[in-house]
Parts: C-alpha cells; sequence; structure tokens
C-alpha cells in the first residue's frame, strides 16, 4: 500500500516552514521537502527535519499521569485525570473566587486551541488570570507597533519583499541560528546590490554575513537608535513631505533625538561615530530600506521605546508604509502572532480586541452566548502571574510551555510554582515544569491533529494532520470540552478544529486581526491567506478599507469572486490609526534595570543555538539536535577569561543577584569583553534563565532577559 504524502508546516519557529511528510511502514514519519511553500522553498534546519523524532512513542507522553500519595506521577485512566483536575480547579474557584485560578499557554499553541483556552478561561472559570508565554517573544515590538501604526502584525510585508530592498537593518536577530532558512532572503538581498547591517552585541554567524556589523554594550539600542536619527536629521537625510503628509508628532521626537548626538551615544554603546554616520549613509542613500528587530532590543525593561525609537527612524526618512520599506518584528515562536490574536494575552479578546473596550466585550460575548458583564477584565502579565503562583493564584492550567526552564528568575519561579495547591499541565512530553504537576495530561501534536497557525508575516496557514495519534492520546480540544463538562459547561467547546476555527471567524470579524474571510477550504487551497482578510470585500469599512491591497503575484485566486484576497502588505495608503497617519513617539535614552557594579562587573545576554529550540523540552528529546549541541555553556572573550584564569571548557560560574549557573567556558573573540553568553534551552545548573533579570517594561511587560549583571568565578575542582 503507498503511503499517503500529507503537505504540512514545522511546529517550531515563526517561518512555519513547509514541509510533507509520509507515514513509513515501519511506524516512523519521513519528513521531505516542499518547495511550493514561499517561506523556505523546501529548506529546512536540522530541528524541522528531525522533528517527526519526537512523535515516537518511546519519546512522548502515552498516558495520563497522577500524583500517588507518595508523590509519585503514576498512570492513570482519561476519567481519573480529568476527574482530578476539574476537582482541584473548581475546589479552588470555590473556595478563594475564580481569580485563584490561573490558566497559562503557549505560543505553539494553534489558532484554535488558543481561541479555546481563552474561552475557557473567561466562560468557564470566569477568570481573569490568563496569559501565555508570547507575552516574552515580542510583545514589546507588539506594544511599539500598536502606538505608531495602531496594529501590530509581526512584519507588515511577506518576507519576500526583503531581497528587494536596498537596506535591511537587522536588530538584535541571530537568524542564521534562530531560523536558518530566512537567511537565505536576506543572501538574495545582497546579491541584488542592497546592503545588511546587523547589530548584536556578539559577531555572529549572522553577522558574518553582513556588510557592516555594530557590536553595542546590551540594553543600549534605544541610545543607538535615536543616535542614528540624530545623525539623519543633522545630515538633512529627513523626509520632509513624508512626514507632513504621513506621520504626526515629528517635533516632539525630534527634540529627543536631537539630545543623543554621536559622541554621546558612542559613549554609550561602544559604536564608534564613524560606524554610526556609515549606517545612516546604508540606510538612507538607497531608495528603499527596512527595520527588522527581534528579541535582542525587546526583551529589555525598555523594550516599548527601543523598538519605537527603530519606528521612528522608519518614519523620519520614509520608510514606513512604502513598498520594499518598512518596520517589522521577526516573530520568535510558531505561532507567537496568532496565540496573541484570539484570546490567550491577559488583555485581549479574540480579533485583537481590547478586553477593556465595551464594545469588544458586548460582540465576543454575543459570540459566545454569555452576557458581557460575565466576561472579567484583564489579568495579569506573564511574568508577574507566575510570580503570584501559591499566593492569589492557587490552582494553574498550564498548556504547551515550560516556565521552570524559560521563565525569567526561573529558581523562584520554580518554587512559585511548587507553592500551588493544585497544577495541572497538558504536553506531549514530560518537561520539567509537567514533572511538578498533580495532573499530566498527554496531548497530540502537530502531525496528529488539523489546525491553522499564523506566521510572523501575518500568513494563516493550515497544518494539516497527517498520521492518527497512539491510543489514549486525546487533543487540547478534547481536553478542554470534558473539562468544561465537568465544570458545568456543556456546550460551547467543540472538539472539531475547523468548528471551532468557523466560530472564531464570527469572533474575529471586524476586529484588527480578521479572519472572518479565512476558511479551511481557502487554506487548503492556497498558501495562507494574510490578515486582516474580512469576509467580503463589501463588508470592509470604509477606514479599513485602505490597508488592503492586491494579493501577491501569481497567488491562486479566492475562493468566491467577492472574497477578500488578503492582505500582505499593510500600510500602503494609511495606516490603521483613526487619522490613517504614523504617529511619532518621543523617547529618550535610559540605563537597564541592573548595572554592572564592582560586585557584579559584567553583562550577561542570553539566546538560542540553531541546534535547540526553546526551553528544549522537544529538542533535548532529539539524538541528532543533543549531539549538536548537548549543553550550555558560558561564551565569554578571551580577556575576560585570562583574569578568570579559565580556558576553553574549564566550568565557569555565572552569578547574579538571583543566583548561580555553571557551565563550560567558550572562549571567542566574537563577543565583547564586558559580556559573557548564555543560551537558555536547559535546565540544571546551566540554567540561564536562573540568572536573568524580572524587571519588566511598563507597558509591554516583557521581563529583561537581554541584559542583567554578574560575575564571573572559576571552579575549581
Amino acid at each position: 500500500m503507498q503511503s499517503t504524502v500529507t503537505p504540512t508546516h514545522c511546529p517550531y519557529c515563526a517561518l512555519q516552514c513547509g514541509m510533507n511528510l509520509t507515514p513509513a511502514p515501519d511506524g516512523t514519519v519521513e519528513v521531505s521537502e516542499r518547495a511550493d511553500f514561499p517561506v523556505n522553498r523546501g529548506a529546512l534546519c536540522g530541528k524541522g527535519r528531525t522533528a517527526a523524532a519526537v512523535l515516537a512513542p518511546d519519546v512522548r507522553l502515552t498516558s495520563p499521569l497522577v500524583r500517588d500519595e507518595s508523590g509519585t506521577l503514576v498512570p492513570a485512566s482519561w476519567d481519573e485525570a480529568l476527574d482530578r483536575i476539574a476537582a482541584g480547579l473548581g475546589r479552588t474557584r470555590a473556595e478563594h473566587g475564580p481569580d485563584a485560578v490561573g490558566v497559562f499557554g503557549g505560543g505553539g499553541l494553534t489558532n484554535e486551541k488558543a481561541y479555546t483556552l481563552g474561552k475557557f478561561a473567561r466562560v468557564v472559570l470566569g477568570t481573569s488570570q490568563i496569559d501565555y508565554n508570547g507575552r516574552f517573544c515580542m510583545s514589546s515590538a507588539a506594544a511599539a507597533g500598536i502606538k505608531a501604526f495602531g496594529l501590530d502584525r509581526g512584519l507588515p510585508f511577506p518576507l519576500e519583499d526583503i531581497p528587494k530592498s536596498g537596506c535591511v537593518i537587522l536588530v538584535g536577530s541571530n537568524l542564521a541560528e534562530t531560523m536558518p532558512p530566512s537567511l537565505r532572503f536576506f543572501t538574495e538581498l545582497k546579491e541584488n546590490g542592497g546592503t545588511l547591517v546587523v547589530i548584536d552585541p556578539r559577531r555572529t554567524k549572522t553577522a558574518e554575513q553582513a556588510d557592516l556589523h555594530l557590536a553595542p554594550r546590551p540594553g543600549t539600542d534605544l541610545a543607538l537608535a535615536l543616535g542614528l536619527l540624530h545623525l539623519v536629521i543633522a545630515e538633512g537625510r529627513v523626509d520632509e513631505e513624508y512626514i507632513r503628509e504621513r506621520t504626526s508628532g515629528w517635533e516632539d521626537a525630534r527634540a529627543a533625538a536631537m539630545a543623543h548626538w554621536p559622541e554621546y551615544v558612542e559613549r554609550i554603546t561602544g559604536v564608534s561615530v564613524p560606524q554610526l554616520r556609515e549606517t545612516v549613509r546604508l540606510f538612507c542613500e538607497p531608495e528603499s530600506a527596512m527595520v527588522l528587530t527581534a528579541r535582542g532590543p525587546e526583551q529589555q525593561s525598555k523594550g516599548t521605546d527601543t523598538v519605537g525609537a527603530w519606528i521612528n527612524l522608519c518614519l523620519a526618512t520614509g520608510r514606513a508604509g512604502r513598498p520594499r520599506s518598512g518596520y517589522g518584528c521577526l516573530t520568535g515562536q510558531g505561532n507567537g502572532q496568532g496565540g496573541r490574536e484570539h484570546g490567550q494575552k491577559a488583555d485581549q479578546l479574540p480579533g485583537y480586541r481590547k478586553l477593556d473596550d465595551p464594545a469588544a466585550r458586548a460582540h465576543v460575548a454575543e459570540v459566545w452566548g454569555v452576557d458581557p458583564d460575565s466576561l472579567p477584565g484583564p489579568g495579569r502579565s506573564a511574568y508577574e502571574l507566575l510570580d503570584a503562583l501559591g499566593t492569589d493564584i492557587r490552582s494553574l492550567l498550564l498548556m504547551a510551555s515550560n516556565p521552570v526552564v524559560s521563565a525569567p528568575r526561573a529558581a523562584h519561579i520554580e518554587e512559585r510554582i511548587r507553592s500551588l495547591d493544585f497544577l495541572a499541565v497538558c504536553d506531549v512530553v514530560l518537561s520539567e515544569t509537567a514533572a511538578l504537576a498533580d495532573v499530566v495530561l498527554p496531548v497530540t501534536q502537530w502531525a496528529e491533529e488539523t489546525g491553522t497557525t499564523t506566521n510572523l508575516e501575518g500568513r494563516v496557514l493550515l497544518r494539516r494532520r497527517a498520521i492518527t495519534p497512539p491510543e489514549g492520546i486525546r487533543s487540547d480540544l478534547e481536553v478542554l470540552h470534558e473539562l468544561a463538562a465537568r465544570l458545568g459547561v456543556e456546550k460551547g467547546f467543540p472538539t472539531d478544529p475547523e468548528e471551532v476555527f468557523e466560530e472564531l471567524r464570527r469572533a474575529s470579524a471586524g476586529g484588527a486581526a480578521d479572519y472572518s474571510g479565512i476558511t479551511y477550504r481557502r487554506l487548503a487551497e492556497e498558501n495562507g491567506v494574510f490578515w486582516p482578510c474580512p469576509a467580503a470585500v463589501e463588508a470592509v469599512d470604509e477606514g479599513e478599507d485602505a490597508l488592503l491591497d492586491p494579493p501577491l503575484p501569481g497567488g491562486p485566486a479566492p475562493e468566491t469572486p467577492d472574497a477578500h484576497p488578503g492582505t500582505p502588505r499593510l500600510f500602503l495608503d494609511r495606516f490603521a490609526t483613526p487619522d490613517g497617519r504614523a504617529r511619532f513617539v518621543p523617547v529618550s535614552h535610559r540605563a537597564i534595570a541592573e548595572e554592572p557594579d564592582d560586585e557584579y562587573p559584567v553583562l550577561l545576554t542570553t539566546g538560542r543555538v540553531v541546534a535547540q529550540y526553546q526551553s528544549g523540552a522537544q529538542t533535548r528529546r532529539v539524538a541528532e539536535l543533543n549531539a549538536a549541541a548537548p549543553g550550555p555553556f558560558v561564551e565569554l572573550h578571551p580577556r575576560l577569561a585570562a583574569r578568570l584564569g579559565a580556558t576553553e571548557g574549564d566550568p565557569v560560574a555565572v552569578v547574579s543577584r538571583r543566583g548561580r549557573a555553571v557551565a563550560p567556558a567558550r572562549i571567542t573573540n566574537a563577543i565583547r569583553p564586558d559580556t559573557v553568553f548564555m543560551p537558555f534551552h536547559w535546565p540544571g545548573e546551566g540554567r540561564a534563565n536562573t540568572l536573568t533579570n524580572p524587571a519588566l517594561d511598563p507597558t509591554s511587560r516583557m521581563p529583561e532577559f537581554k541584559a542583567c549583571a554578574v560575575r564571573l568565578e572559576a571552579v575549581r575542582p
């Protein structure tokens, strides 16, 4: 019998690379290239090529687990496990009120599951205490985008526009390791005569591809952007006509930038004035240019202002809302974009609606068949929710996240999780967080279920079921359906993903992230549909109409003549603000929350390596990936290593005000002498997030993962 080839998408990062899956006779699944998907054109990184390894029964969870009287997790039936969860959550709600129950989600959940989890929290549990790990991903860029443009979508243009630009400034991203298939767009950019500027404290594999690499001190990206804008003004490179016709608030932003003269910025950042001037020249001389940010500038206690400063640079030079130009954010998690659009985030309802907006509450409540007044208000952000565990929040339902490894000040968060009255976890593997739970439910994986995700371009995609899950495995939708019924809500939680998506379409209709014109049929026939995509062209409000542009050249026609084509490129005629103008937001440099001092004289920054993903809960179970990246390390400059007396491979202790981590030294000239780097994929003594600072951005509530003060200690035998 011939095996069926299923076209689908990778379960890992926000590229959502296309791939084909073929079940093999021995029960394994073969991954092969899928050249028709424009984001990766068949290319896959090591994580994508080995993604099917986690489907193996000896790697993943295959039975519900409950904690017995001795404190051991033991196999149990689904009924027993679900009954225990319903009893634990229900008891907390009855004794302490609905907000004593927390819900924590993940950026890897499909749109259908993220939507249902948000609905479950607010309709079944009645709690405001829901957020997700995507808060740790691009919340600062989202907040800055909404301030400036009135709308947040990771990239307001498709990736295929990057090679057509004249210059790209890439801030705080190591795409060669985090999203390898995307690097070809930047290679094509250079082949077409464009230039690439990479800003990173380390000379990464991505920085090696750049025409110009700037290595600022961690936490000074805000000053750097302001210094560049100062030079744009001083050198007469401002696009005055664009500012006059398409923006507001320029004078205040201009005044703020003029306070950051080049020599002052050089002292703050360590980037020389000639490098600043060369960056401005490369950015301003071509007809078009882009700025793309990632976690580097965003994971700071001033991340929103930092991204805002880069947006101001784009606006001042007329590089936003024009072809082959603009500001964009490189979303990290597989469905980090869709995960927050439809209700996992503490302050949002489906369609990217604000939870405190009466009209939004009324619309969504009507779809859900509930009284708008019954919906709780906004709750705590992700870190604040985790920090409240065991105190205000007594029980927690957690899906698709591993905060014991991924949260800042992780040892403290682990203590808070251990102090809960009750913890239930839904996951595909026994993560470090799941190992602490009272009940663990094994759920289906990407290849075993159908659902939609939204990639970093705002392209809604259909991930198709390719194989049948092992016996005893249920989907997250089935879990929420069963729990809702046990907690007294018999209807409104379907288990069929397409039925959920149809409801999501209605709930999102008219919202900023409008999916109402997208159907499973369209997604099966097209290579994704870009939101906003209202139900029909004639149904679009006049104020939204100018946001739209034609479908990508050569793309398939919509399924009906009046179907909306989707919106690959935003803002070409107007921005999503009430007056259609982009808004400058004046910002000024300020220090990171924790500057080095005599006791902690070195800066720590964190990030990823190519062979592991996020908290490593899945990739650390793949032999090929572990062989390539077997454990944590401390990257430090030779001068710093010499002062410490460390040689390559020696164990080094990194100590912050929050804890101590130990890992082998990796000595390289590719990092600043005042900075050390640690990847964050591992638990145990090498857990980088034991050290990181939970200082929060006042707007986005993003923790300051990217910069904190540490000291180094030699570890002697």
